[in-house]
């Protein structure tokens, strides 16, 4: 399968090397992100790098209207969507009593109601042609409650729970819906959520370029959930072993101040 893919947040990080797997492999690539000046450097770089369609939406998915202006703006320049990549997300680190009402808003409208309205508005095309993926990007916290980040990882157990309810509706459409869930990783994900001071990110990190791979090779398969790293399997399966009352004590430990 080859055709277009849809990157949101894809100007770095992650995000960004999602779209040069996607594109080494063939695709044409729409990235999606806030920073007009990124993202139009990432798409010089891929178009370098690949050759093939690269182009550039500017959008704000934290506003209410983002989401649809983005499917209005793709559609509107032709592009006819085979993958869309639900990449765009951010966490927010602190006590929930202490944190920014604002910020917690923002954090729900694009890691949950962004991520459901792109999937609502792409999947309907793919069904009527019987081809399609979406691939929604969640994370190893959705296993678990985040204590210190608990609106993220609330948001992450949603894009979860609400992938693999896709994936079974969508048996025998010809469309697939996969969530892959990475665990902590080299990017800018860190300085945006004010993890500094955490734990958890007090080590050596996978790269964002490894993630992707993973990423692509998930969606293209079509798998329901991936989860990445031989690691974060174990401790999500261990989670599964885990009283719960000894999980939200065991990631408030990780994600305290070291």
């Amino acid at each position: 399968m080859k055709g277009a893919v849809l990157v949101t947040g894809a100007s770095s990080g992650i995000g960004l090397e999602i779209a040069r797997v996607f594109a080494r492999n063939g695709f044409d690539v729409a990235l999606a992100a806030r920073d007009q000046a990124r993202l139009d450097e990432a798409a010089a770089r891929i178009r370098a790098d690949y050759g093939g369609r690269a182009e550039t939406f500017a959008v704000d998915l934290a506003s209410k209207d983002g989401a649809r202006l983005l499917f209005e703006r793709v559609t509107a320049a032709g592009w006819r969507i085979d993958v869309l990549v639900n990449n765009a997300g951010f966490g927010l680190w602190g006590h929930f009593r202490e944190t920014s009402l604002d910020k917690e808003l923002s954090l729900l409208q694009v890691n949950v109601a962004a991520l459901t309205e792109l999937s609502k508005r792409f999947l309907r095309p793919m069904i009527e042609r019987g081809n399609g993926r979406i691939c929604n990007i969640a994370s190893t916290a959705a296993f678990q409650p985040g204590p210190l980040m608990a609106v993220y990882y609330a948001s992450k157990a949603y894009v979860l729970h609400f992938t693999e309810a896709l994936a079974n509706e969508l048996g025998g459409t010809g469309v697939t819906a996969t969530c892959v869930c990475p665990g902590p990783t080299e990017s800018r994900f860190v300085e945006n959520a004010d993890l500094g001071p955490s734990k958890l990110f007090r080590r050596k990190l996978p790269s964002a370029a490894s993630v992707a791979e993973q990423v692509y090779r998930a969606a293209m398969a079509g798998k329901p959930v991936h989860v990445c790293g031989l690691w974060n399997n174990v401790l999500v399966n261990l989670h599964r072993l885990t009283p719960r009352r000894v999980a939200p004590w065991v990631i408030r430990r990780m994600q305290e101040k070291a």
